[in-house]
């Protein structure tokens, strides 16, 4: 059998590895490597495969697949966020920052090889057809998930506009999946959205972390105030749902209302991977009441937001734990065709507190349900209008509905009625804690 001289061997293996680190960290010489550290041993079985592959496969197979099936390997075998990404999926990797692109609306990741829902996005085919935080997806147009990647995945989700895709779902504790038809669509993201609950009381929904989500948020809350007489007596800012996104968009938002101290940092084993982030003095809300939604779907920046700001203590969180991922990924470069996605560092809060795989545990947890009104009494009863010569009622004039209130908030949602009796309630102690 033909071997590869390990001379050779070592510079495809270790020459990627190598130059992605001085990629990563700008301007810094590669590493020197001793060869006395090298796994020797198994870069030669590494080798004898190579070869063996190359010459008795059933069909023939380029070095460049090999290649790259072999980093696709390594890095499956780390964390379910590093992957080697290709030309196509590595400008895709910038879609998320503009609020545009194309598909079901869906953020996904993986669990025991199947396709996991983070959340689904709001207004986007996924939202409306019911997709929820924690689904599993086990087939894709009766083609199961099962030993796919997520990259291979996402795209058999992805298609023309227009088209349709069939997805297999399973929830919770159910035996039996069910099947979904959505029809894809150009996914054109408002990542900020706010409106009056009741004079004074304001609400803003981040759908998720765009480069100017900061800069939207504070133009939406200074158009609240201006609704609300110049001033807002409380705010419910709702992360539920909300897969993440920038980081800086993250550390705006959480600055917008903190007036000094950490926001978040970062930690990992190189230096360019070790961040902090400090608020600066102003409060958009002037010291008023804020409360925060969030829920299995709220996942990395909503994380880091929602860590800081119980952290200082300046809002109640209230909702379910959130998803859990603090990792920090790096995009790195490898040639004009591909590059490397890797997780590089951890999110710790303001106290320390990571939160990979634990996620951030609200203050009051609350969670989702469904209001129904209590049935009226079949019992007979006496009322004044059965009593004999009762005064008539007086017509009085109905009080027009606060704006978005065609119909009760807690019928509308449940969790932000709740939250809404928890802002009013510290708005009459005039404090945020």
């Amino acid at each position: 059998m033909k071997t590869i001289p390990l001379s050779i061997l070592l510079v495809t293996c270790l020459g990627i590895a190598i130059g992605a680190l001085a990629l990563a960290e700008e301007g810094r010489l590669p590493p020197v490597v001793n060869e006395a550290d090298l796994p020797l041993a198994a870069l030669r079985t590494f080798a004898d495969v190579f070869g063996r592959i190359k010459e008795d496969y059933v069909e023939s197979v380029s070095d460049r697949a090999l290649i790259e099936n072999a980093i696709r390997g390594m890095l499956a075998g780390l964390d379910p966020h590093s992957a080697y990404v290709t030309g196509e999926e590595y400008r895709e990797l910038q879609v998320g920052t503009s609020g545009e692109f194309g598909g079901l609306g869906i953020e996904v990741g993986m669990e025991n090889g199947f396709i996991k829902v983070i959340a689904p996005i709001d207004d986007t085919p996924a939202q409306r057809a019911g997709l929820q935080a924690g689904d599993l997806i086990i087939r894709i147009d009766d083609k199961p998930v099962k030993g796919l990647s997520l990259n291979e995945a996402v795209q058999l989700m992805r298609g023309k506009p227009g088209t349709q895709v069939r997805l297999s779902i399973l929830r919770g504790s159910d035996d039996k999946p069910f099947e979904v038809t959505l029809e894809r669509a150009l996914i054109q993201v408002a990542s900020v959205k706010g409106r009056l609950l009741e004079p004074g009381f304001g609400y803003v929904r981040l759908a998720q972390f765009q480069a100017h989500t900061a800069e939207d948020m504070l133009q939406t809350i200074a158009r609240l105030k201006s609704e609300s007489g110049g001033t807002l007596k409380g705010l419910i800012l709702d992360l539920r749902n909300n897969p993440g996104g920038v980081l800086n968009g993250a550390v705006g938002v959480a600055d917008a209302f903190l007036t000094q101290g950490l926001i978040v940092y970062t930690e990992g084993r190189i230096k360019n991977s070790q961040m902090r982030f400090s608020a600066g003095p102003d409060d958009v809300l002037e010291g008023a009441p804020l409360v925060v939604l969030v829920n299995g779907g709220s996942a990395s920046a909503s994380e880091i937001v929602a860590g800081a700001l119980q952290d200082h203590r300046r809002a109640i969180i209230m909702g379910t734990p959130t998803f859990g991922k603090g990792s920090v990924q790096t995009i790195v470069p490898l040639d004009e065709e591909s590059a490397l996605k890797l997780t590089t560092a951890r999110y710790y809060t303001p106290s320390g507190r990571s939160i990979q795989a634990q996620g951030i545990i609200p203050d009051i947890i609350l969670e989702r349900g469904e209001f129904k009104p209590l049935p009226e009494s079949t019992a007979t009863t006496v009322k004044e209008s059965n009593l004999v010569r009762h005064l008539e009622e007086e017509p009085a004039a109905k009080p027009a509905p606060a704006a978005g209130q065609g119909q009760s908030l807690a019928a509308e949602d449940l969790q932000l009625a709740e939250a809404m009796q928890v802002l009013k309630g510290l708005s009459l102690f005039g404090k945020a804690q």
